[in-house]
Parts: C-alpha cells; sequence; structure tokens
C-alpha cells in the first residue's frame, strides 16, 4: 500500500498531467470506474461524471482556451488513500476573458497509482460567469 507521501507524489503527478491540456493522457491515469463530482448546482458542469463523460467535459471546455488550464497545488494534506489539494487554476480564454478561481479537491489514489475518485469544489459563480456568460 502506497505510503501518503506516495499519494501525495502521485496527486501532484496528475495535475501536472491535467495541466498539460491532453485529454486522452489525463483519461489515461484515471481508473476505469472514476468518478469525478463537481460541486454546485450549474447546469453544464456540476454534478457526477462517469470517465466517457468527464472525458467529453474536458475535451469541450479546452476548445474555448487559448492554451491549456494549468491547475497549481498550493498545499496537500493525505490520509491513506484520499488527497485533499488546495489549488490555484488559471487558464486565458480564446476571448481575452482569464478563469482563475482557487479551488480545493479530495483524490482518491487507486493501489495501481491512478485516480480512482474526485470531488471538485470551486467558485461556481465565477465558472459561470466565465462559461456560460454570467
Amino acid at each position: 500500500m502506497p505510503s501518503t507521501d506516495e499519494n501525495k507524489a502521485t496527486v501532484a503527478r496528475f495535475l501536472d498531467i491535467f495541466s498539460e491540456g491532453d485529454p486522452e493522457k489525463t483519461l489515461a491515469a484515471l481508473t476505469d470506474d472514476v468518478t469525478w463530482w463537481v460541486s454546485g448546482k450549474l447546469d453544464g458542469m456540476s454534478g457526477s461524471y462517469d470517465k466517457a463523460a468527464f472525458g467529453k467535459l474536458i475535451g469541450g471546455v479546452a476548445d474555448v482556451y487559448s492554451a491549456p488550464l494549468r491547475i497549481t497545488p498550493r498545499s496537500m494534506v493525505a490520509e491513506g488513500d484520499s488527497v485533499a489539494v488546495e489549488a490555484d487554476s488559471y487558464a486565458e480564454l480564446k476571448d481575452g476573458r482569464v478563469y482563475d478561481p482557487r479551488c480545493q479537491f479530495l483524490l482518491r489514489v487507486a493501489p495501481d497509482g491512478r485516480i480512482a475518485e474526485v470531488h471538485e469544489y470551486l467558485d461556481t459563480q465565477h465558472a459561470k460567469d466565465i462559461f456560460f456568460g454570467g
């Protein structure tokens, strides 16, 4: 069983992969039965996603960025296979607007080193303003 330090390193590598903006590479770092849950009640973003639905979400959102969304961890706390991350997100959109929320993630690392579960907490008002026009 990986140590908490190993799990934090796995999550850091995953966030680096995610920040490269390659949906296929990101999906490869997730288990086949992953669930990705996004906080709030924002239609088109909030809710639970399986691997295929999450792939569609990140593929579609990437089309509006001028460069990939970067997620930069500020701090991490781990217990067992769970890692909590406070992070800064940043992306410039093709229309010049900037998506830059501070966010929180709770990730569960599978024994094989892939990510098995993600809970994403973000500023849904900021997301609504940027992605859905307010």
